[in-house]
């Protein structure tokens, strides 16, 4: 197996992954995650030090959910068939396999990029309900205690699991705040 924090890179362009991802989904809200998901993931890879795999990371932000519109019973198996067939490169599907994980599969995180995407993937859905929450509708009112009294609550955007946003928080070695704080961050980096 190949060193877990080794420089990455992809054959993919953005404009393919983007053609994969819309050619098993449709729906609005799943594109918009799509993209959430990718700038978060290009966000981190430039602040945690690994800028010149960006686009590798934005690509496996992208391509997360690739198979969940069209499977939802089948959310992070049927992508590991699916990007096979497709010519997508092992390490991108096993990335993007291992948001899966103590969910629908067994395949841990192991690098920083898959521990990353563990972590925000159901945090930037929790994100994105609390900014809908703003007369704004604006990501740059979002604040660390507005964010973290919506997380208490079990109810609010109850299909975000707080379990796997703290569970990611644990597998960085970080705390929950912190991983909060840093996506929220990210979030706001790219919103115009």
């Amino acid at each position: 197996m190949s060193e877990p924090n080794a420089r990455r890179t992809t054959h993919l362009t953005r404009d393919a992954a983007w053609e994969l991802l819309t050619r098993y989904n449709k729906d609005a809200f799943h594109l918009h995650h799509a993209e959430t998901v990718e700038k978060t993931m290009r966000y981190f890879a430039r602040e945690l030090g690994y800028a010149e795999d960006e686009d590798y990371w934005g690509i496996v932000g992208m391509l997360h959910d690739i198979d969940f519109e069209q499977w939802p019973q089948q959310h992070c198996v049927k992508s590991q068939t699916l990007l096979k067939e497709l010519g997508v490169e092992d390490s991108i599907n096993r990335a993007v396999a291992s948001h899966g994980y103590a969910i629908v599969n067994d395949i841990a995180p192991e690098h920083e990029m898959e521990k990353i995407l563990y972590a925000v993937d159901e945090l930037t859905g929790l994100l994105g309900a609390v900014v809908l929450m703003y007369p704004s509708k604006s990501a740059k009112d979002l604040n660390l205690k507005s964010v973290k009294k919506k997380f208490k609550d079990k109810k609010f955007a109850a299909g975000c699991s707080r379990d796997v946003i703290r569970r990611g928080a644990d597998q960085l070695g970080w705390t929950l705040d912190d991983l909060i704080a840093r996506t929220i961050a990210a979030v706001q980096s790219f919103e115009v």
